[in-house]
Parts: structure tokens; C-alpha cells; sequence
């Protein structure tokens, strides 16, 4: 039997874009938000038949794991940061345009924030001239470039080509793929190219040494703004380009580029105190559960953060499993007991246990 439910997945299923390809970032860009799901109460509950409560779990379940992005201090910061140096995006074609460098330790919200800021400035920028060039290409204001370990130039050139779906990308040599990837951006007028996960770059390495080189390089051929996003880049020396010593003072990255630093959640100020409290705000208005209560979550701030080191994606994996468990056990709402039965991810778990 087709429930009301099953109506609702189906419309509203988990999405699966590959923001590595135009056609996925589209996708991303243009997705319609989920239709809101109704809350039911204990009484509404016990009415259903076991297949009508069989998918209505599953679909809270996809609304309980997917939260609205939340405007915290650390996005409005970055964006804040992102938007000074996209004034260089104004500059002309010759001119040099600066860099950001969106640097953090792990699960503290860094693709997410790179990500959203893109989509919106894509959305923008379709607004306003539409999604054809003058000289009738697609107009792509945004590129989205995940790396992986061991990335070398020819890679990030491909990376790059694939994106943009360009045929030439698996039968080009090696010295045809940049000026490939010039032609792509120039041609889809492309003004941010987020790379991802930069941190798989060893920048000490002869293969990091080539793609600084080679980055630097599309810079000055390209009228675009580089958002880079990784783990601890400047522990890794991405700002000294694998330099040593005297040398760092010669690292043009280091010139070009801002660092955004994305910091985790403090509750030590009573400033840092509020703002946490106020994302769990906004994160527990979001939950379906038939027996929600004010304060299910701020209410424990303390034991959150405790438990998550206030760190966003270490807070959402917290919380996703702490739905599943408040609905599994039929307990229907957040409690301290709750809380401490969730089983959180490794580190989260073993720096609360050394806390």
C-alpha cells in the first residue's frame, strides 16, 4: 500500500548531487527546498497503520538528518571575509584577483560554508545576466574542484575539464589541459573556483611543489577568485609553498591569499555561551518529534558541547542519532539520559573521554 508517506520520500528523498560536475552543482544550486513534514502527535501516532508509521519514521528521518544551514558567528565571519577579498573580482581581466583560504581542523562546517557562499553568489549572478554568455555558452559564475590524495597537476587540470564536461579532457596531453581549463572558464565566464579538500597536497613534496606552481599559474591566466578549502593548511605549509625558513618570505601564496580560520563553538565567554545555545535554538526548532519541548536541547548545552567539543559536525552527528534513538525507543523527545546514550564519532568520543 502506496501511504501518504511514500508520497512524501519520493518527492523529497536524499539527494545525491556531484557537485564535481556542472550538472550536479546545478542541480545543488537549484535544488527547491524539502516540502515541510507534518508533525504528529503520540495520539496520531498510535492511529497509524505499521507501513503508514514504517514511512513516516523513514521521512523523519530525512528531515531530522538535514537541518537548514544556521547562520552562526563562524559563517557570518567567513562570509564577511569572502565577500572583502570578491572585491578584487571586480577588477579587469588583467589584474590579479586575491585568494581565500578557508582553514580549519576537521567537522567544523569549512565545504559547507565554501559551498553555500558559491551557491549563492551563482544564483546572483543567473539573475542578473541570465544563463547564456553573450557569445552563447552556459554561463558558470562557479566551478567546484574536490582534490584527492595524490593529486598532481595533470589531475587538477583534469579535475577541472571534467567539471566542465569538456570532451578533450581524457585525450589531451598534459601541456594542452591548462590552457583547456583557461578556455572553459573564460568561455562559461566562471568568477570562483572553490578547490576542496586541499589538504591531500603535500606542498614539501616535488608533485605539491608543481600544483602551487600551476595554481599561481591559473591565477594570473584567470579572472576568477580561488576559494581553496582544507585541514590545517598552514600547519602544512600551503602558505609558505613547502618552504623553508628565510625562503617563506618569497612565497607569493602567502602575498595573494587571505586565511579564513573556521573556529569550533566555545562556551567559555558568556558571548561564546550564547551563540551556542543559539544554534541549538535553531537546530531544535528544526526536529520532528511527537513530544518536542522547549529547551530539549539548549537546556543541555553544557553536555553537547562536552560531548562534541563544539564542533558542528560532530553536534549534527550527535544529534542525528539522538532522533533515532528518541524514535526507536518510543521516548519521542531529547533527554540528559538520552544524550549520554548516543554513541558519538571517534573523536568527539575519545577527547570527551580525556576531557
Amino acid at each position: 500500500m502506496t501511504t501518504r508517506w511514500a508520497a512524501w520520500l519520493a518527492d523529497n528523498a536524499q539527494t545525491r548531487h556531484n557537485l564535481a560536475t556542472k550538472q550536479g552543482w546545478d542541480a545543488f544550486v537549484h535544488a527547491a527546498p524539502r516540502t515541510p513534514l507534518e508533525r504528529l502527535d503520540r495520539a496520531q501516532l498510535a492511529a497509524l497503520s505499521a507501513e503508514e508509521l514504517e514511512d513516516y519514521n523513514d521521512a523523519r528521518a530525512i528531515w531530522n538528518a538535514n537541518p537548514p544551514t544556521v547562520a552562526t558567528a563562524q559563517l557570518t565571519r567567513a562570509y564577511g571575509i569572502v565577500d572583502q577579498v570578491m572585491a578584487s573580482n571586480h577588477r579587469d581581466g588583467d589584474k590579479l584577483r586575491g585568494a581565500v583560504v578557508i582553514d580549519a581542523a576537521p567537522a567544523l562546517g569549512k565545504t559547507t560554508i565554501a559551498t553555500r557562499y558559491a551557491r549563492d553568489f551563482h544564483r546572483k549572478t543567473i539573475r542578473r545576466h541570465g544563463n547564456r554568455t553573450p557569445d552563447g555558452h552556459q554561463r558558470l559564475p562557479v566551478a567546484y574542484v574536490p582534490l584527492s590524495a595524490g593529486t598532481t597537476l595533470k589531475d587538477l587540470n583534469l579535475k577541472l575539464l571534467r567539471f566542465y564536461g569538456h570532451p578533450a579532457a581524457t585525450r589531451a596531453t598534459r601541456g594542452q589541459l591548462g590552457a583547456l581549463a583557461v578556455d572553459c572558464v573564460a568561455s562559461c565566464q566562471t568568477r570562483i573556483i572553490v578547490i576542496d579538500d586541499l589538504h591531500f597536497i603535500d606542498f614539501k613534496h616535488r608533485n605539491g611543489h608543481e600544483v602551487s606552481n600551476h595554481l599561481k599559474g591559473l591565477a594570473n591566466e584567470m579572472p576568477v577568485t580561488f576559494v581553496y578549502v582544507g585541514v590545517r593548511l598552514r600547519e602544512k605549509k600551503f602558505f609558505d609553498e613547502g618552504l623553508l625558513g628565510p625562503d617563506t618570505a618569497y612565497a607569493q601564496t602567502s602575498r595573494r591569499s587571505t586565511r579564513c580560520e573556521i573556529a569550533p563553538f566555545t562556551i567559555i565567554s558568556t558571548a561564546g555561551a550564547r551563540a551556542w545555545t543559539a544554534l541549538l535554538a535553531a537546530l531544535e526548532a528544526h526536529l520532528l518529534l511527537a513530544d518536542p519541548r522547549p529547551g530539549m536541547l539548549t537546556d543541555h548545552a553544557r553536555a553537547l558541547h562536552r560531548r562534541t567539543q563544539g564542533c558542528i559536525g560532530s553536534l549534527t552527528n550527535l544529534l542525528d542519532r539522538a532522533c533515532y534513538l528518541a524514535i526507536a525507543t518510543g521516548a519521542e523527545t531529547i533527554t540528559a539520559d538520552l544524550i549520554d546514550q548516543v554513541t558519538t564519532d571517534n573523536a568527539a568520543h575519545t577527547i570527551a573521554g580525556t576531557a
